[in-house]
């Protein structure tokens, strides 16, 4: 199972709305074929492994070690778990089950009907962890939300002039790259935008083609027509979240320009509503969404209770209480109103320090 959740990996990012599968398939102690899903969701871990397999015979007798519980339905693709039936494998290992309601235990029911041993549950928590988001999707009806920032010990992310370039090395930065890479979209809010006229690209080496979605959170549409998120909308996709209520010429503009503009309603402050607007996302397909930006976003995510992860990169420098902070003001009051993360990860990354935090239950 390890190397099938290993191949599962090299899909995140590339595959939404359908999870990230591998599949590995196994006999007399020796891999005879490897899948993962592809791009776009399609071909699917399974029948590519089957595929490959034919190079050694075919699967007849193998055992197939699959991180998600095999589709039973017929979508754009046949259903794997009939491909693995026809396959002839004997044994079936599954790491976690599809809460698709499609799946959901239908392709297990459909292997052991045909006669086949399955086992489900093996590195289940593995297997949910890495498709955390779809499972998110899924279940919440929304993305898994992380939260990157890069900043100073002290919690800063800009100096009082707006200047924060580069608070973070080039190693951090590479890694943030990989993470932009790793996921379906990017968010950041129309002051970042604003501010930095950022790409939102992944910019690493042959990964151009990695590049998540760029979302921009737009109450006001201040976003410049002439910023590169607009300019380059053609060729990147680029969505814009804004108040219902906007309307008018200007976005038209933006779709003409090639953004897609997603509205929604306001919460009691006049605000987008995040949380309506991270259940647009779920909506088209989107099961991890990396936040960069800027501080009110990150407040209001966190606020709202809506942040699963945090990647923060920390510099070994102090600011200040100059210094922009990472987060705003949200309306904390006692200490146990604080929102807590557990923190599952540290990292050296160059002269700073990367750690990875999870909401705490």
């Amino acid at each position: 199972m390890g190397p099938a959740l290993a191949l599962a990996r090299r899909g995140l990012g590339r595959v939404w709305p359908n999870p990230a599968v591998g599949c590995v398939l196994v006999r007399e102690g020796r891999i005879i074929g490897r899948g993962w899903t592809g791009v776009g969701g399609r071909p699917h871990a399974e029948t590519e492994a089957l595929r490959r397999a034919v190079a050694s015979g075919g699967a007849r007798g193998a055992t197939a070690y699959v991180t998600l519980e095999p589709c039973s339905h017929a979508g754009k693709t046949p259903p794997c778990a009939k491909a693995l039936i026809e396959s002839g494998i004997g044994r079936a290992v599954i790491a976690a089950r599809d809460p698709d309601p499609r799946v959901d235990g239908r392709g297990t029911a459909t292997l052991e009907e045909a006669g086949i041993a399955v086992t489900v549950g093996v590195r289940g928590a593995e297997a949910r962890a890495l498709n955390a988001g779809f499972f998110s999707r899924i279940e919440r009806g929304r993305p898994v939300v992380t939260l990157k920032l890069a900043t100073t010990l002290d919690g800063r992310i800009a100096t009082h002039t707006g200047a924060s370039r580069w608070i973070s090395g080039p190693v951090a930065r590479d890694w943030t790259h990989a993470l932009r890479a790793s996921h379906d979209a990017i968010m950041v809010g129309s002051g970042t935008a604003l501010a930095d006229d950022p790409e939102l690209t992944c910019r690493l080496p042959g990964m151009a083609d990695h590049s998540p979605v760029r979302v921009v959170v737009d109450r006001r549409l201040r976003l410049p027509l002439t910023s590169r998120l607009v300019r380059d909308a053609g060729r990147q996709a680029t969505w814009l979240i804004t108040l219902a209520e906007n309307g008018g010429p200007r976005l038209d503009a933006y779709r003409e320009c090639g953004v897609e503009v997603i509205e929604v309603g306001a919460e009691g402050t006049g605000n987008v509503d995040l949380e309506a607007g991270l259940r647009m996302l779920g909506g088209r397909g989107i099961t991890r969404l990396l936040v960069e930006g800027g501080s009110h976003l990150a407040a209001a995510l966190v606020g709202g209770g809506l942040v699963d992860r945090l990647e923060w990169f920390r510099a070994a420098t102090l600011m200040g209480g100059d210094g922009v902070p990472a987060l705003q003001a949200y309306g904390v009051d006692a200490v146990d109103q604080q929102v807590r993360f557990a923190r599952i990860d540290v990292r050296s990354a160059g002269e700073d320090l990367w750690e990875s935090y999870v909401r705490a239950e």
